[in-house]
């Protein structure tokens, strides 16, 4: 966006919930909803958002241009030697969405202070808002300077009685606006994105972050950026919300079909242990295989409190029956989920 550009203040003055977006929202919140509903369904529900947040930030982080492999992503995830310099920015990104995801289940509030946390993790430095002399965003019509539009944001994101907009269309609003004021040197993209998500939580529309519009926005680029500008230079908010609930309504379906292949894969795996490995079977040794796709001895041993020959017994014979296949990497052996890794694979 033209850094000299400067978004009016929220709340909008117009009404910009025409019939065409009520009742897009009216679907969009349906299949949100059923989302929901589905995450409910798996056991361990951090085997949902390992799965789902590293697939967003491969997909956020790719609209940015840093590309990285399924396969480099995972095993970042267990060892940071030898993994490029995007795989590594990729796995900020996760962490920012973790950092940001805790502070709003403890706090129940998304602050100004909470999203210059945020981009910190994300962009590994603490450089902050931007201080140079592009902060005074200047137009004929008013002066106003960075920190001002982002308190002005951080009302507007908290205080729901500023309007009487749905949720959905609100969060199309703030995104908008986020990406307008533009407040760090570098991140505002996958920052904004992490704030679609976090948003939906704070608002109780999801219990868990695990909506991620970012392999939606990544095929649309070119009309997500088309888009944003026209907002910005004609007032056309109504195909801006549209374009957004449209990700919001297509991300929850896609969603939904994909956790209940975890789940089938889950009860698969489930039965495939305890018919051929009844001995070790235990619902935490199951889950721990979901929660890690790629996932080695000191795991077990850590988690489940169990000796390193115990463990490796296991991982072994989980070999042997097709649930996981070994790879090297320098020293240590990794056991992957194969099928798990194949249904991501297959996802993104």
């Amino acid at each position: 966006m033209n850094s000299e550009y400067i978004p009016t203040k929220l709340p909008l003055t117009k009404d910009i919930e025409t019939r065409r977006v009520l009742k897009k929202v009216i679907s969009a919140n349906i299949a949100l909803a059923e989302l929901k509903g589905a995450a409910k369904a798996i056991p361990n529900q951090s085997i949902l958002i390992n799965a789902l947040s590293l697939q967003e930030a491969k997909d956020s982080s790719e609209i940015e241009n840093i590309t990285t492999t399924h396969d480099e992503l995972y095993r970042a995830t267990i060892s940071t030697t030898n993994i490029s310099n995007e795989a590594k920015e990729v796995q900020r990104y996760k962490e920012a969405l973790y950092i940001g995801f805790d502070l709003i289940k403890q706090k129940q509030l998304l602050l100004k202070k909470y999203i210059v946390d945020i981009q910190q993790v994300l962009e590994d430095n603490d450089a902050g808002i931007r201080t140079q002399s592009g902060t005074k965003l200047k137009n004929s019509i008013a002066g106003e300077d960075i920190h001002d539009l982002m308190d002005n944001l951080e009302l507007y994101i908290n205080d729901d009685s500023l309007d009487d907009y749905d949720t959905l269309t609100k969060m199309a609003i703030l995104h908008y606006q986020f990406e307008s004021i533009h407040p760090f040197y570098d991140g505002n993209g996958r920052t904004g994105r992490i704030i679609n998500i976090l948003y939906l939580v704070l608002k109780g529309l999801l219990d868990l972050p695990i909506l991620y519009l970012s392999s939606y926005m990544f095929k649309e680029k070119t009309n997500y950026y088309k888009l944003l500008n026209q907002v910005r230079t004609e007032d056309k908010w109504e195909e801006w919300i549209l374009y957004i609930l449209d990700g919001v309504e297509y991300t929850s379906k896609n969603s939904v079909v994909l956790i209940e292949k975890i789940q089938e894969l889950i009860e698969d795996t489930k039965l495939k242990i305890k018919t051929q490995l009844p001995k070790i079977y235990s619902k935490e040794l199951l889950e721990l295989l979901f929660v890690h796709p790629y996932t080695k001895i000191n795991f077990l041993v850590k988690e489940l409190e169990m000796t390193r020959k115990t463990a490796s017994s296991y991982l072994n014979q989980l070999e042997e029956i097709g649930v996981l296949e070994t790879i090297k990497m320098g020293r240590e052996v990794y056991f992957v989920n194969v099928e798990l890794f194949k249904l991501l694979q297959k996802k993104a």
